[in-house]
């Protein structure tokens, strides 16, 4: 009897465990043996990504990418309520802002990345990673197709998953703007690769340089580094490269110390023209002080293995700069198959994927996108004016008071996010004082206004639209955002939480997505760095430095990537920076 109820109890382990490849229980029976031997499909295998979900009552989400969007969505999604599959042709989460800092070994590759199975590890409920490249997303059919990078069977390389809810976060690709020679000759800056490229590059350029049969010229060309887009990510990335020069090859390769160049190309007229004009004017002359050589209003047209051909915006003069390495960092463009997607869905005329403010893609249900490879279309008031007057107009009088307003001025505020932002620049405190303004500064108990004045006040408003920038800090709270949208879409269908719907009845689900500026940071070498904080607050020099270190350690994903990066900056401060080529 013991040993029927233990088979029992077996057979109970093997029926809440469908997806355990296999099950081997053994136990006594007398002086005999039974044993007991059972196989399944294994579920995580990646044949057999077509097969039915798990458990039924579980809708299936797939997460394409594991960048800064994709890995802050499954941190924060509850996956004990959903069945989730993770695609990426990347098995880990890089932080991205220190890449700068991997390619002269301030940092180490590995201190600044954290395996993806680490991070699902941690989670609850049922989550599958296939490292695997998305080359299709089929809408109409809930499909997306596969490529996987691994040495299988050609069989075995492609397959098909199945979605309720798909998520895109695959990121953006550099952005070349079609200039001849650029994709073979030079370096970017957008993966950990790309960073363990470029260190090695360095060094051979100084070894190429140090060999007694390289002639004056060519050692001159070779040691010139020419960094092309006077954005964030170029300026650190030329202030990194001074430091690693100044500091530590200088004292392993003192005959060609005197030789180095290093040349920032911005096409525009100023470097981090997204930043304060006090911080880009510091670092203009930081920059001219440290002998790095800015080129602003100069545009690249070619590339060829000897040299790097510009334009003066200005004059029109065109020149040929020899170089020796070239990293190009000039922007983000739309990957392959999501240019693709947008063809299906009928977004051909967009640079990126549209979304609403809820992050759901529009033309598609259940398909969301979130991070670089999105942007959110704004809906401009004007167009809904005629709906929001009528929501307004409760009596229906075709006139609308103060009192009238009030009850939707806060959802009116929440759905359009622009009409705070006209307020802020006109000095306005609140939209009420808009429509006053309008009607010539009469009591505000008196203003009445009919549709044509209701239009008129409200004219200028979607002027102040603006689109998110494509940085990590945007992606990481499209992500928590969205996580969070899913772990209460049960509780949010029965009990909306958001705004008005001004074309419909009731509210929308959620409230929309709303992105907070947290401030961003600019080194520029030295120990020195530039911080633009919210409020219009600007500090640059040391302290920030120190800012700087201690946001970007407590922004890592893990606690052994901290300690990595930790012990990173401290075995530089001690030891210097390695100069080994690895």
């Amino acid at each position: 009897m013991r040993a029927f109820s233990f088979f029992r109890r077996a057979s109970r382990l093997f029926d809440e465990n469908r997806s355990l490849s296999k099950l081997l229980v053994v136990f006594t029976v007398s002086s005999g043996g039974l044993l007991v031997y059972s196989e399944s499909n294994s579920y995580n295998g990646m044949t057999n990504a077509d097969q039915p979900q798990i458990d039924t009552k579980k809708k299936r989400v797939v997460v394409l990418g594991t960048g800064w969007a994709g890995t802050s969505f499954l941190k924060n999604l509850d996956t004990t309520l959903y069945d989730v599959n993770i695609i990426s042709p990347r098995n880990y989460f890089a932080f991205t802002p220190l890449l700068p800092s991997v390619t002269c070994g301030t940092v180490e590759a590995r201190s600044v990345v954290e395996p993806i199975r680490n991070i699902i590890g941690k989670r609850k409920g049922d989550s599958t990673f296939w490292e695997a490249k998305c080359v299709k997303i089929d809408a109409k059919g809930k499909k997306v197709h596969c490529l996987s990078d691994q040495d299988v069977n050609s069989e075995l390389k492609e397959f098909t998953v199945d979605y309720d809810y798909l998520v895109i976060a695959l990121g953006a690709q550099v952005n070349t703007f079609n200039t001849p020679g650029v994709v073979e000759n030079c370096h970017f800056l957008k993966e950990v690769e790309d960073a363990q490229k470029i260190r090695r590059s360095v060094i051979d350029c100084f070894e190429r340089a140090s060999l007694p049969t390289l002639s004056e010229d060519g050692k001159v060309k070779t040691l010139h580094f020419v960094i092309v887009g006077g954005g964030p990510t170029g300026v650190e990335f030329a202030a990194q490269l001074h430091d690693f020069v100044s500091e530590d090859l200088v004292k392993v390769y003192p005959d060609v110390k005197d030789l180095v160049k290093i040349t920032l190309l911005e096409a525009g007229d100023h470097i981090l023209n997204m930043f304060d004009k006090r911080i880009t004017a510091f670092a203009e002359e930081k920059f001219h002080r440290d002998g790095i050589d800015v080129k602003t209003g100069s545009m690249v047209f070619e590339v060829n293995d000897e040299a790097i051909s510009i334009k003066d915006r200005s004059s029109g003069a065109v020149s040929s700069i020899p170089y020796g390495m070239i990293v190009w960092s000039t922007g983000i463009g739309t990957r392959p198959v999501i240019m693709d997607f947008m063809h299906q869905i009928s977004q051909t005329n967009r640079r990126v994927l549209a979304t609403d403010e809820w992050l759901r893609v529009d033309g598609c249900d259940n398909v969301y996108a979130i991070g670089d490879c999105a942007t959110i279309n704004q809906r401009k008031v004007m167009e809904d004016i005629m709906e929001i007057f009528n929501k307004a107009d409760a009596d229906k009088s075709g006139t609308l008071t103060v009192k009238e307003f009030q009850h939707v001025i806060d959802d009116v505020c929440e759905r359009y996010p622009q009409v705070e932002l006209y307020l802020k620049n006109k000095r306005l405190k609140s939209i009420v004082d808009l429509l006053k303004d309008s009607k010539g500064n009469r009591e505000r108990e008196s203003i009445e206004l009919d549709i044509e004045e209701f239009k008129n006040s409200l004219s200028e408003v979607d002027s102040q639209m603006k689109s998110l920038p494509a940085t990590a800090q945007v992606a990481a709270q499209q992500g928590l955002y969205l996580a969070r949208c899913f772990n209460r879409m049960k509780e949010a269908e029965e009990n909306p939480e958001g705004p008005l719907r001004f074309r419909g009845m009731g509210r929308h689900r959620f409230h929309p997505f709303r992105y907070k500026h947290l401030g961003q940071f600019a080194p520029l070498g030295g120990e020195q760095t530039a911080a633009q904080l919210p409020g219009d607050w600007v500090s640059i020099g040391h302290s920030s430095q120190w800012l700087w270190y201690s946001v970007y350690a407590s922004k890592q994903v893990s606690w052994r990537t901290r300690v990595l990066v930790i012990s990173d900056w401290i075995r530089r401060f001690v030891f210097g920076r390695d100069s080994s080529r690895i």
